[in-house]
């Protein structure tokens, strides 16, 4: 759940979601703009990624060829609380923000 496993893809380990969410959070934004924002940079991702790693009719694709997918929003709120219990991340006045060490 928190890191990748066999079963669980890389782009859906909460340690990634949280990664991905630091890097959103280069000022400080409330619950349903960092929500936004997550969704459509992986959907821009995801149809980039499926643009280049096209394969041929006979390839299967690989792993570094799937979209990525979506977070539901359970997941994207165990990103954010991982974040806050590891001490990343502080709310303030309704906004979520990077605590800086």
């Amino acid at each position: 759940m928190i890191l990748p496993t066999k079963h669980l893809r890389e782009d859906r380990a909460l340690i990634t979601v949280g990664a991905e969410l630091l890097k959103l959070l280069d000022e400080p934004k409330t619950v349903s703009r960092l929500w936004d924002e997550i969704q459509r940079t992986r959907t821009e991702r995801g149809a980039a990624t499926a643009q280049r790693a096209r394969p041929a009719a006979t390839e299967q694709p690989s792993s570094q060829g799937r979209a990525r997918s979506n977070v539901p929003f359970d997941w994207f709120i165990l990103a954010l609380d991982l974040l806050y219990l590891l001490g990343a991340i502080e709310l303030q006045r309704g906004r979520i923000r990077r605590v800086t060490p």
